[in-house]
């Protein structure tokens, strides 16, 4: 179990070694992640295909992932508005970001957009699946497995460029502790869901791990325990995403903490710009810091839950 979780985690750590200061291959090993999340989530879509009795296997995933997505928000919701209340952090509203997306459809869009990804794969999946049989859901599942260490490796390499100091990071204790809010509440969540989803305490946990980087955790989860649940971890932690779009505007004012911690890993991209739209830009580092930390824990959390 260590040797896949050492095989595993190789490419995310040579990725953070490498130093890169262009930033058009920057911008290229971002496109790169980018191009690897959608063929990862294809062929996820493909492997759900080769289930036997897909309509009632789909349905399982939903019903798992709405169980998943309930206790662990409940406490991811608890836990961050205790904060809100201890820390006293307020929103300032001052002005908008040019360029943020300014409706939540807007905002949605990417989520949207990997969404189709995974239904394009189980449609090729279906079709494909009565030409070739068998030999290509394991084609699937080889290649994403591949394209998969690609991807971990661009990810370290995005980690150990993203511009964020260790010292900027440590010295933010607003970020700091509403990192470690929402990854506690949410391990927590997951240790309770685990007996309702049938899983062991380990696999729970490592659901609940990818603090709404969904992209990501799908992948990891169906790499190890296979695409139903990889289907469930993702359409969790993108529920996460898509109420977070929803509810930062409502409560950000009055509960910034909450608002900001609830994104979990995609506040330091994805829901960054409505935080800094409705919160201000004093919110904008606390949220990088919070999604910086989340992003960097994840992934290798994920693995070493996996490998117990």
């Amino acid at each position: 179990m260590l040797s896949g979780l050492l095989i595993v985690l190789l490419p995310l750590v040579l990725g953070y070694l490498v130093p890169v200061h262009h930033a058009a291959t920057l911008a290229l090993i971002n496109r790169g992640v980018n191009a690897s999340v959608y063929v990862i989530l294809l062929l996820m879509g493909v492997s759900l295909a080769g289930l036997e009795d897909l309509a009632s296997q789909l349905s399982r995933m939903g019903g798992q992932a709405l169980q998943l997505f309930a206790v662990i928000s409940a406490l991811n919701l608890a836990g961050l508005w205790w904060l809100s209340r201890r820390l006293g952090l307020r929103a300032d509203p001052s002005r908008v970001v040019p360029g943020a997306p300014t409706s939540k459809l807007a905002a949605m869009t990417g989520s949207l957009a990997l969404v189709g990804a995974v239904l394009l794969g189980v449609l090729l999946g279906l079709a494909g699946g009565n030409l070739t049989g068998e030999a290509l859901f394991a084609g699937a599942e080889t290649l994403a497995e591949w394209v998969l260490y690609a991807l971990l490796a661009l990810i370290g390499c995005q980690l150990r460029n993203s511009g964020m100091p260790l010292r900027q990071i440590l010295l933010n204790r607003f970020g700091l502790a509403i990192a470690m809010v929402l990854a506690v509440t949410s391990l927590a969540g997951g240790l309770l869901a685990a007996p309702l989803l049938g899983l062991t305490w380990n696999e729970g946990l490592a659901m609940a791990a990818g603090f709404g980087w969904y992209s990501l955790s799908g992948i990891l989860i169906g790499d190890r325990l296979g695409p139903l649940l990889g289907g469930v971890a993702f359409f969790n932690d993108l529920t996460r995403e898509l109420l977070a779009f929803v509810l930062i505007p409502l409560v950000i004012r009055r509960h910034a903490a909450l608002a900001i911690g609830y994104g979990g890993a995609t506040s330091m991209d994805f829901t960054l710009p409505v935080i800094q739209q409705h919160g201000g830009v004093a919110c904008v580092p606390i949220a990088v810091v919070s999604g910086f930390i989340l992003s960097l824990l994840s992934p290798p959390l994920i693995l070493f839950l996996l490998s117990l």
